[in-house]
């Protein structure tokens, strides 16, 4: 039986850190200072998804040919995967580690892909089980309306939705063009959130058909009305005829009406509005020239979409602001702009722009679309004559909702947990928030169900993150560490080009309103997915295993695995302390950052 060495003296100690004896007696972990610990870090997309979806898990699973899994780990916190396949602006990838080494990864187009096959499987979302009484009232079927009640419905509430238009969808449906979203698409996404047992109720208009007395019967209220008023311009000449604005121009088309437009369109803005509007003004036999009074750096419509306007002829005028619509027998002839110069950094982060004085010249016009901004439409969030009154302690919805709610900024004023001022009304999407995106609005959505969950169980509001960052339905336990670029072992990795997605060739799609990207094939989502770097993700690679000098790490299981490789959160491995000498070789060697090193001290107990 071999004996334990014990040393008595310094002089006793060998002069290196060996072992004089067997190991499975002398333990040498006692030699160590630090520790290693698997700890799954927070990938840079997954952090920027306004959404708060698990970018680096559906993309590991799309990897391994688990394209269901993939569709339903999205669906945990968004019901829109197609939709923000195609028109979200994606800033996920804005922040992809991969753009260092041949581009971010395509991440929008696989989420599309996921969708579009799940719509081949025919793949639908279940009903929740637990049923709760309280009854849930959404005000407006956007993304926000949809997403907030598409949550509480999985958690097992009752909700009805209330939507003043036709058909659901809201800006999903009549503001964005069918070449960059097909109904279909937005449809069958709809229709999920229908299957899991929201009712929504077409033409129904807060304050007109839809009065406060038929709210009575619910316990909460979420106001997701949108920005339904475009700003106007503010300069002379205006009203004349010929001048359409930018929402109004795309939901007449989208209804189908003869819109008349003349040969020479002048569309004012920068943003996707403005970019939407010049590109179907176009596919109606149009010349169509956008007047943005910034530069192209400033412009805020998503780059994609810039680019595919350009390539289809779409003239951009930058650093060119209008001041007066000329007209002739009350009739838009043109329009007397003036050339811009930048300044310094506004409120928003751009630069600003200023007027070159003596710089003012004349564009030919027949048709002006002002696309500048959307305001909250007059009385779309208060109801009645006012009348009603407060008292102490009441929390009906109609009430707090005939009180009148806080608007500053021409937004609603909320709180991290999506509540308003008002006792038992929540609110979010573009009348509460000012990011103006889908996803930024299913995102909103799902904060004010989440909040909406724990307020009708009588639970404390705390505890939301700010309204910037992303709350997820189903948060994973991992380290607030956001992974870096230079955080990656890069020894591991090689430069690989993103993948391109086909389009419609431009001659054929300047003639109609097919969708303009075809999105990936299966091969083509597998090869992208492969280039993800599982940023502070373990995916049992197996590089700590080989590497440890001690043979101290072992792995947990074997093919094949329980649950998803990126959402094992580093259990994949054990670390034998009574052995590991805390050298650092298995956290160095990483290739992703999933291993961090603590000092042994704060380990005893």
């Amino acid at each position: 039986m071999p004996e334990e060495i014990v040393f008595k003296t310094e002089a006793d100690m060998p002069p290196l850190p060996m072992s004089l004896g067997t190991t499975l007696v002398n333990k040498t972990g006692s030699w160590r200072y630090i520790r290693p610990l698997y700890m799954d870090k927070t990938p840079p997309c997954n952090n920027k998804c306004p959404a708060g979806e698990d970018i680096v898990g559906y993309l590991a699973l799309v990897k391994e040919g688990k394209y269901k899994q993939a569709w339903e780990l999205i669906k945990q916190e968004n019901p829109f995967p197609g939709v923000c396949g195609r028109v979200c602006p994606h800033p996920c990838e804005s922040k992809c580690n991969r753009e260092e080494l041949g581009g971010a990864i395509a991440i929008h187009t696989i989420e599309r892909f996921l969708a579009d096959w799940a719509a081949s499987q025919h793949l639908g979302v279940s009903a929740s089980k637990q049923r709760y009484d309280a009854k849930v009232a959404v005000i407006g079927s956007g993304p926000a309306g949809l997403s907030c009640a598409y949550h509480l419905a999985r958690r097992g509430y009752p909700v009805t939705v209330f939507e003043a238009l036709p058909l659901a969808g809201g800006m999903m449906r009549v503001g964005i063009p069918e070449y960059r979203l097909p109904r279909q698409v937005l449809d069958r996404e709809i229709a999920d959130i229908e299957a899991v047992g929201v009712e929504i109720r077409n033409g129904m208009r807060l304050g007109a058909n839809l009065r406060m007395s038929d709210l009575d019967d619910y316990d909460a209220v979420f106001i997701a009305v949108g920005l339904q008023q475009s700003r106007k311009l503010s300069i002379p000449g205006e009203e004349a005829e010929g001048i359409v604005h930018g929402l109004e121009f795309l939901n007449r088309v989208h209804r189908g009406e003869e819109v008349q437009v003349a040969p020479r369109v002048m569309v004012i803005g920068g943003g996707n509005t403005a970019v939407d509007a010049a590109r179907t003004a176009l596919r109606l036999g149009s010349k169509a020239t956008i007047l943005y009074r910034r530069s192209r750096a400033e412009m805020p419509a998503i780059t994609e979409e810039i680019e595919e306007a350009l390539a289809e002829g779409v003239e951009i005028r930058y650093l060119t602001t209008p001041i007066e619509v000329l007209t002739e027998s009350g009739r838009v002839t043109g329009l007397k702009c003036v050339k811009m110069g930048l300044g310094a950094p506004d409120e928003s982060g751009r630069r600003r722009p200023i007027p070159i004085e003596g710089s003012e010249y004349t564009l030919e016009a027949n048709t002006i679309i002002p696309a500048i901004a959307q305001e909250l439409e007059d009385g779309s969030w208060k109801l009645e004559d006012g009348s009603w009154k407060l008292e102490a302690g009441d929390r009906r919805p109609a009430l707090s909702l005939a009180a009148g709610l806080e608007v500053e900024g021409g937004r609603i004023v909320i709180n991290e947990a999506g509540a308003t001022t008002a006792p038992a009304i929540f609110a979010g999407g573009d009348a509460a928030t000012p990011f103006g995106t889908v996803a930024h609005a299913i995102g909103s959505g799902k904060r004010a169900a989440l909040a909406i969950d724990r307020y009708l169980r009588g639970e404390e509001l705390s505890g939301f993150p700010p309204i910037e960052e992303a709350v997820h339905a189903f948060p994973r336990d991992t380290s607030p560490i956001i992974v870096r670029f230079e955080d990656l072992n890069l020894a591991y990795f090689e430069e690989l080009e993103r993948m391109a997605q086909p389009q419609m060739p431009v001659e054929k799609r300047v003639r109609g309103f097919q969708e303009v990207n075809l999105g990936f094939s299966e091969k083509d989502a597998q090869a992208e997915a492969e280039r993800c770097f599982s940023c502070g993700t373990c995916n049992l690679c197996d590089t700590c295993l080989i590497f440890c000098p001690d043979v101290a790490i072992a792995r947990l299981m074997a093919p094949p695995y329980p649950v998803p490789l990126a959402c094992l959160n580093g259990a994949g491995y054990k670390v034998n302390y009574d052995y590991c000498k805390g050298c650092g070789v298995c956290a160095e060697e990483c290739p992703r950052y999933a291993i961090s090193i603590e000092e042994e001290l704060k380990w005893k107990k």
